[in-house]
């Protein structure tokens, strides 16, 4: 072993371990220095960076070579004194940098400051310098040590998109994490109400009291939670009372918002669909009129349908009152858009209408045929009402505004309606009077031709049922007749009924229509039912030939006349009526086949093969009898097509369903039955004339029932 090696075990040989191990370590300490080192100079360059240490005691100031060349020195012209930083100043950043400084001295704080500097090429470049003071054992500042770099392009890409953003039409603002202003473009100002020096710094919830809770908070908040961009529209009530549409966005700094004034927008909107509710208002009420008054609802009805449509389109609420030919008020409609408060309208307006009587003035007014429009109640509300239940309601109603609008047509004052707004609606605008005229214009043209209608339809049916006689009361047989004027036309037509006696007492029946509706077609239908029964009064005539002698009287007279027409002649022999059988000869010309409801319920169409021709086609047309004997008990139906047929109603269809309701009403007394089929059948109101005629035949071997006849033996035909 060599002498100067360490003995192993030894502390020799420890202590050279030692060393050893903190020679490694202190070589890795070094290397993983020099390391960082390199990566931080590696990043203050790449980040251009320049670094200052201003000693404050002996007023030397130390920039590394970056700095120098960012203010324009070198290492022979940079004199390493603090005036060589003010000397590259802008003047116009040279005291708030100086103060700034001094500060952050005087504080011992730090000092982060953006100011301009002056090259001497005359360039100007956007330095932004940050630093911290040192101080010593005794609490004196002794340097300032700091770093600074060059934002010169970012200040220039800053003022673009600041000239941008200040030279859009549109508001933009961006808000800090804390929902303070940090920025506000110039739009935003005026869109705000507010200038840059109060919005800057501020709170959005203090400066704008009335987003919170509102829309604008709801979606505001929402962005920056979910980081989500959020677009809306909203109203920011006085002193803004504008409507806005709104994105806002957030960002890692808080949120930013663009936003637009879209009142006017928002306005004609709001105009172009109250102009087309308008149009829908004055077409839906124009078929409500059309639709009710022609299928005959009464008039009081539909007032109150005219004044539900007019609610709330032009006012909260609505009367509609009609006025009688002696000036009194009548069948008055009532509606408010509160449904709660529809009886308190009712009420008031039941409580008034009890004590009117219709001024000179307020006739005058109507007879004008113009608006009447109150923009203020006030005057109104003040006057006295003797009714203190009507004052009461009144008070409750609380109306702000009014317009009263005539009912006038043709010259004729028919009514009037009056629309009420309250406190919360504006008063009418002229589109809004407008559309008022046109309504109470086709409200009163409807009304008055649903009057004149009624007028001429009522003539027309008293003419045509003066045309019809009342039948006549056969022994132990029960007729009933219906005649039923169509709705749509007030016009006489050409359908008919007839039942009469011959001589021998037999009873015949008739059903017939005349091709057309019109008065022509009534005055044929009241000469061919007049020759009918001069025919078939005679006795011992058959149907059929009294179908062909009225056939041969249409040609011979020249009467142009066209028509279908079935008659059933009641027949009996002593055996029949021993037996309780009754025999019925019948013939058809054209008609819709007669139906037999047997006493057992059984239903029969007195059909038999193919049809034969109407009257007024062919006169030499082959006419038939045909005879089926049936039980007492029975009953025969005839009708017109007017019955069986309708736009939504085929014939094959009516036929069926009049059997249907025939078999179900079997047992009813005759004239119900006779009611109840027409209504059953024609439920949505008549499309056509109806005419029908029924007889029922009672059982001979009882009393006679109250509803038939006195006792006239029926003959045996000879």
């Amino acid at each position: 072993m060599n002498a100067s090696e360490p003995v192993p075990g030894s502390a020799d040989e420890a202590g050279v371990r030692a060393e050893a191990i903190v020679e490694r370590d202190l070589d890795a300490l070094a290397t993983e220095f020099e390391a960082r080192r390199l990566r931080f100079e590696l990043a203050i360059e790449a980040a251009e960076i320049g670094s200052f240490d201003w000693d404050l005691v002996a007023g030397s100031l130390t920039w590394d070579d970056r700095l120098i060349e960012l203010f324009g020195y070198d290492k022979g012209t940079f004199e390493g004194a603090i005036e060589a930083f003010f000397a590259r100043l802008h003047p116009d950043d040279l005291t708030r940098t100086q103060d700034a400084m001094q500060a952050a001295i005087a504080e011992q704080g730090a000092l982060d400051i953006e100011y301009r500097i002056v090259l001497p090429t005359g360039e100007t470049r956007w330095v932004q310098g940050r630093g911290r003071v040192l101080a010593d054992d005794d609490g004196v500042a002794v340097r300032l040590l700091g770093a600074a770099y060059d934002t010169t392009r970012q200040r220039h890409g800053d003022a673009r998109v600041a000239r941008v953003l200040e030279a859009m039409n549109a508001a933009f603002f961006a808000l800090d994490r804390d929902w303070r202003f940090t920025y506000v473009n110039a739009e935003a100002e005026r869109l705000l109400a507010r200038g840059r020096e109060e919005l800057l710094g501020g709170s959005i919830w203090e400066l704008f009291p009335a987003a919170v809770g509102s829309a604008f908070e709801v979606h505001y908040r929402g962005a920056a939670a979910s980081g989500e961009e959020r677009v809306f529209e909203a109203h920011y009530p006085p002193p803004l009372d504008a409507w806005y549409e709104v994105r806002a966005w957030p960002s890692p700094d808080g949120l930013s918002v663009y936003f637009l004034d879209v009142t006017d927008r928002r306005a004609a909107e709001e105009r172009a669909r109250r102009s087309a509710a308008r149009l829908t208002l004055v077409a839906e009420v124009s078929a409500l009129m059309t639709r009710s008054l022609g299928s005959g609802v009464r008039e009081d009805d539909a007032s109150l349908q005219v004044a539900e449509a007019l609610v709330p389109e032009l006012g909260d609420w609505s009367v509609v009152a009609l006025l009688e030919e002696d000036g009194r008020l009548r069948n008055y409609g009532t509606w408010h858009r509160d449904a709660a408060v529809r009886p308190t309208v009712a009420r008031y307006v039941e409580l008034r209408v009890s004590s009117f009587q219709p001024t000179p003035e307020l006739l005058q007014i109507l007879h004008s045929g113009q608006v009447l429009l109150v923009p203020d109640m006030t005057e109104i509300a003040a006057r006295p009402i003797p009714e203190a239940e009507a004052r009461e309601l009144f008070d409750r109603l609380d109306p702000r505004s009014a317009a009263l609008l005539p009912l006038t047509a043709r010259g004729r004052v028919l009514g009037a309606v009056t629309l009420y707004s309250g406190a919360d609606r504006p008063p009418m605008d002229d589109e809004d009077v407008a559309a008022a005229r046109e309504v109470a214009d086709r409200v009163a043209l409807a009304l008055d031709n649903a009057r004149l209608y009624e007028q001429q339809r009522r003539i027309a049916e008293g003419l045509q049922r003066s045309l019809l006689t009342a039948p006549p009361e056969p022994d132990h047989a029960e007729i009933v007749v219906r005649y039923r004027p169509a709705m749509a036309a007030a016009q006489v037509g050409g359908d008919w009924y007839d039942a009469f006696l011959q001589p021998s007492a037999a009873t015949v029946l008739v059903i017939g229509d005349v091709v057309g509706h019109d008065t022509e077609a009534a005055a044929a239908m009241g000469q061919l039912r007049g020759m009918l029964r001069g025919i078939g009064y005679r006795d011992g005539i058959s149907p059929a030939e009294i179908l062909t002698e009225l056939d041969a009287a249409i040609h011979g007279l020249a009467m142009g006349t066209m028509a279908t027409v079935a008659i059933a002649r009641i027949e009996q022999t002593p055996e029949d009526r021993a037996a309780g059988r009754t025999r019925l000869r019948w013939s058809n010309a054209g008609h819709p086949p007669p139906l037999l409801l047997h006493h057992d319920g059984r239903i029969e169409e007195l059909a038999d093969g193919r049809a034969e021709l109407m009257l007024g086609v062919e006169p030499s047309a082959r006419r038939t009898d045909s005879v089926v004997t049936v039980r007492r008990g029975s009953t025969l139906l005839l009708y017109t097509d007017g019955l069986v047929e309708g736009r939504r109603l085929s014939l094959d269809e009516g036929t069926t369903r009049l059997r249907s309701v025939l078999a179900e009403l079997a047992d009813e007394p005759l004239a119900d039955l006779c009611d109840a089929v027409i209504e059953r059948l024609q439920p949505e109101g008549l499309q056509d004339d109806v005419a029908l005629v029924a007889i029922r035949l009672h059982l001979e071997d009882r009393p006679r029932p109250r509803e038939a006849g006195p006792e006239r033996l029926l003959p045996v035909d000879g």
